[in-house]
């Protein structure tokens, strides 16, 4: 009878010569010291205390999957883009996230979700890079990096800390559409299968006659939105930090292939120009009584990693990657990720991340990128242009319209050009008293008030109370008087011990 260890493979070096033994090292004599020689020792300690790279900034705790796309309505009259074209079925990549937490924080946080789609297109990689919020915190980039670390960790303690959190949230009164989001009850998803994802950005769209509108992406699960609460989301945090990690792998693993629904609003290029609201203001929503939603396509995912590292924490996406057919916006925040997103990527992962093969694509590269840390794809000469020595590769101007839209003025750091409807609390607002219901209103004052109760100082806690009172009084004076019970029994706890 074969015995396992007959039928085990042979254990390797990294340059493929087989290994003396996995357990012992080279030593001289049985108790003797060990000796340098010993090269495969050498190789494994040296590559463990090297296996780790940087963590991504924001959202870096989450996981993915990978699946297909297919086109279910024929949207060719907008985007000539191939991906989609009636029929078209494209290969994908998807990554979920936490934004704040570090790579080992517990999925149930409340935090957005990121939600990134890579299609690995017959004309090159299109990254769709989203939240499961249709909104952000901010409509301008110079903000980004001061909010990322609001909501990460202090600088003497390394405690994450509410104060800091809230002091940037009240002077910053764009982001009050977002947080309210946050704080409601989709703020903490039951899993990533049961949340929605969407661009939140405007991006652009052109069709085979050169003629351009612009178009926000909905992915709309079609396991159905669901939620957990604020005590259920603090007990999982405990018992099972990956809990959203973990759902995702074994619902796949059961064949249970979660999906989502692709719809698209599109404006009409014009409309942009005279719309009641900046429509590139990446705080507010366009309302679907002015721009339906339009079914694209169906996204399932039915494919594992096989290794995380390789495959879900070396999977990148940028705002930059889009095919013909597709392009950016005006909007600020988008433009500025068009860089940043690919520089990030370069710092950690290297100039050559794109030859990760998950980052690759699966269509021809032709390109003069040479040399650098991590390149393995063969590059002869010529590697540069023009040239006449047998790689003469050109722009593709006949196939490719380029996105376009007029601009003027003065240079100057400016807000948004204001609009009649151009305030931050209005979406907020209707949000609030008219799409929540008097169930979701309370766990709303619930989950404010307990955010705002647990260590945020009182000259803070002022602006928070006028925050919430600009948008409903009645709702602002709710979380105000919550806040000070949780407080009168903090202190009343306090004063017995």
């Amino acid at each position: 009878m074969t015995s396992a260890k007959d039928q085990a493979t042979t254990a390797t070096t990294d340059s493929g010569i087989p290994v003396e033994s996995t357990e012992y090292s080279v030593t001289l004599g049985q108790d003797g010291p060990l000796l340098l020689q010993d090269h495969y020792l050498i190789e494994q300690m040296a590559n463990f205390n090297r296996e780790r790279i940087p963590e991504r900034q924001p959202h870096a705790k989450g996981s993915g999957a990978f699946g297909r796309f297919e086109v279910t309505q024929d949207v060719s009259r907008y985007t000539k883009a191939a991906v989609f074209q009636p029929g078209a079925t494209t290969e994908t990549a998807v990554r979920f996230s936490t934004v704040a937490g570090e790579r080992g924080s517990p999925d149930t946080w409340r935090d957005p979700r990121g939600f990134s789609v890579k299609f690995y297109t017959d004309e090159g990689i299109f990254d769709l890079v989203g939240n499961n919020t249709p909104v952000f915190f901010m409509r301008d980039p110079m903000k980004f990096q001061h909010f990322i670390r609001s909501q990460k960790r202090r600088a003497d303690s390394g405690l994450r800390d509410n104060d800091m959190q809230w002091d940037f949230w009240t002077l910053s009164p764009e982001s009050k559409h977002q947080v309210t989001w946050l704080m409601g009850d989709r703020g903490i998803p039951k899993t990533w299968r049961h949340m929605n994802g969407y661009s939140s950005h405007t991006y652009m769209w052109i069709n085979a006659q050169g003629e351009e509108c612009w178009v926000k992406y909905h992915w709309k699960t079609d396991q159905g939105i669901d939620f957990l609460t604020q005590e259920d989301a603090d007990r999982l945090a405990g018992e099972d930090a990956d809990y959203h990690r973990r759902d995702l792998f074994e619902a796949i693993q059961r064949g249970e292939y979660p999906s989502w629904t692709l719809h698209v609003q599109i404006m009409p290029f014009e409309d942009a120009k005279t719309y009641r609201f900046n429509p590139f203001d990446l705080t507010k929503v366009w309302p679907h009584g002015d721009y339906p939603l339009q079914e694209v396509g169906r996204m399932t995912l039915d494919t594992n990693p096989v290794d995380y590292h390789t495959q879900i924490e070396q999977l990148a996406f940028e705002p930059n990657a889009y095919p013909s057919g597709l392009g950016l916006s005006p909007d600020k925040m988008l433009l500025a990720r068009g860089f940043s997103y690919a520089d990030a990527h370069r710092a950690r992962l290297g100039v050559n991340y794109k030859e990760i093969p998950v980052n690759a694509p699966k269509s021809p590269v032709h390109n003069y990128t040479f040399a650098g840390k991590g390149r393995i794809t063969n590059k002869p000469d010529p590697v540069y242009a023009p040239n006449s020595k047998g790689a003469p590769w050109v722009g593709a101007d006949a196939t490719r319209q380029p996105p376009t839209w007029y601009a003027d003025g003065d240079i100057q750091r400016a807000a948004y050009t204001p609009h009649p409807e151009d305030s931050d609390e209005g979406q907020a607002r209707t949000m609030m008293l008219e799409v929540w219901n008097d169930e979701q209103r309370d766990r709303f004052v619930n989950n404010v008030s307990g955010h705002l109760a647990a260590g945020v100082g009182e000259d803070v806690l002022e602006r928070a109370f006028e925050y919430w009172r600009s948008i409903d009084q009645t709702m602002g004076e709710r979380v105000e008087a919550k806040v000070r019970e949780l407080k009168g029994q903090e202190q009343k706890v306090l004063s017995q011990s």
